[in-house]
């Protein structure tokens, strides 16, 4: 039985930007080896699977992430990716909140303000720690960060200003040394460099789930919302990850939640035949 497949640029101003996503449609629960297995064949950096979770007879789905060779706690991008494909392909009324059940709660995505997507997601606050040994010396910084914490999924580091923007985006880091890290993956982060919409930069790295740099991390922004939003002494902020793609993600701190905003694109529509 052939199966919807679809590619989705998350977090996206324009089609190839942002982070793509790819995701199924499934009729009901499948086997997680054939899921790791369609992960790796699409090879982006996250693939979903959602299906109608008929035990609840509340219309809510089931969702589960996978990069090419983990399952997923939390993945924003790829959550933006499936609501946007349940309201494109009619599966859901364009003024319908989709509700996801995961391994991190439930979730939801409404649409808001025109095309833009919004995400309701748990805060993940990054609590200062000292790294471990292997972790400053895998980003290669040239000079102490301001901050370093991490949360149940990632290390969270702050770069020191000025010339935080310039360092971030002239990351090269170690990825041998970063995937051996007990953690996801690494956040690294800096206010923005002058006034303007955006308020701060990032940029992720999880070698160790398969995903050397994330082009954009919805569930990253998860820990930056808070972290920032005590920094500059605002709840609704502004970040750009500086990948290569790059993206713009809107948040809002609202108490032991964050809400996510942006846009998505659909740019391959198919189906899994296998």
């Amino acid at each position: 039985m052939a199966l919807p497949l679809f590619v989705v640029d998350a977090f996206a101003e324009a089609p190839f930007r942002g982070n793509p996503a790819g995701v199924v449609l499934l009729e009901g629960p499948a086997d997680p080896r054939w899921m790791q297995l369609v992960a790796r064949e699409v090879n982006h950096a996250e693939t979903a699977f959602v299906h109608p979770e008929s035990s609840r007879g509340d219309g809510a789905w089931r969702l589960r992430w996978f990069t090419p060779t983990v399952e997923e706690e939390l993945c924003g991008h790829a959550t933006l990716a499936a609501a946007h494909v349940l309201w494109a392909s009619g599966r859901l009324a364009p003024t319908a909140t989709a509700r996801f059940l995961t391994r991190s709660g439930e979730l939801t995505a409404r649409r808001i303000a025109g095309d833009v997507i919004e995400l309701d997601f748990p805060a993940e606050v990054a609590r200062e720690e000292a790294p471990p040994a292997a972790l400053l010396p895998a980003l290669r910084l040239a000079a102490p960060p301001r901050f370093v914490g991490r949360n149940r999924l990632d290390w969270l580091v702050e770069l020191s200003a000025p010339g935080g923007e310039a360092t971030l985006r002239a990351l090269e880091p170690d990825f041998a040394l970063l995937a051996a890290l007990p953690r996801r993956g690494v956040i690294v982060t800096c206010a923005a460099a002058g006034p303007g919409p955006i308020d701060f930069l990032s940029r992720f790295f999880a070698p160790a789930d398969g995903v050397p740099e994330d082009p954009v991390t919805g569930s990253a922004h998860c820990a930056l919302a808070p972290h920032w939003a005590a920094r500059l002494g605002r709840s609704t902020l502004t970040g750009y990850q500086a990948s290569e793609r790059g993206g713009t993600v809107g948040v809002e701190l609202a108490g032991a939640r964050v809400l996510l905003r942006g846009r998505a694109i659909t740019t391959v529509k198919g189906e899994l035949l296998a």
